[in-house]
């Protein structure tokens, strides 16, 4: 009788295999580098539009390829505005001790924002639902020592509803 208040801790030791079994079978993330022959701040003029195999019975390449086609239009349009004020920045950068080359950062920064917010908004309309999550990132080269922007898509792990709290 005297044992009915009593609390035990549980082992949280099956809890733990549980989210590693978890943690284990979410597979590798899919990373869709940059294509283009122009790279401005580690940032490519357009993305890979060829499907991966990744994601086949997870995405119709129909949604992969209008997700890159969005992507690609963001960088058409601010991509070459950057490479010209960079070409005017090298140009004038001995004159400005460097200052001139401030535009191009800023509006690099712009670029990598309009993409992260075509990539959010994917991501809450239809991504997130498939359970998936695209992101840029940055990533090392694979050739060189340089980094490069590249688009990051991780499969988000099931939540167990059958355990219970």
């Amino acid at each position: 009788m005297a044992d009915f208040d009593a609390i035990y801790e549980e082992d949280d030791e099956d809890e733990r295999l549980m989210e590693e079994h978890l943690l284990s079978t979410v597979p590798d993330p899919v990373i869709v580098r940059g294509s283009g022959h122009v790279t401005v701040f580690g940032l490519s003029n357009k993305f890979n539009t060829e499907f991966p195999q990744g994601l086949a019975a997870k995405v119709a390449p129909e949604e992969y390829k209008a997700t890159m086609s969005r992507l690609n239009g963001v960088l058409r349009k601010t991509l070459p505005v950057n490479v010209k004020w960079l070409l005017c920045g090298c140009l004038c950068c001995c004159c400005t001790l460097g200052c001139s080359l401030w535009p191009v950062i800023c509006l690099s920064k712009r670029t990598r924002h309009s993409i992260e917010k075509v990539l959010d908004w994917e991501n809450s309309h239809l991504y997130h639902k498939l359970g998936l999550h695209w992101r840029l990132a940055k990533r090392k080269c694979e050739s060189s020592n340089m980094m490069e922007y590249v688009i990051l898509i991780e499969f988000i792990p099931k939540v167990p509803i059958h355990r219970p709290d």
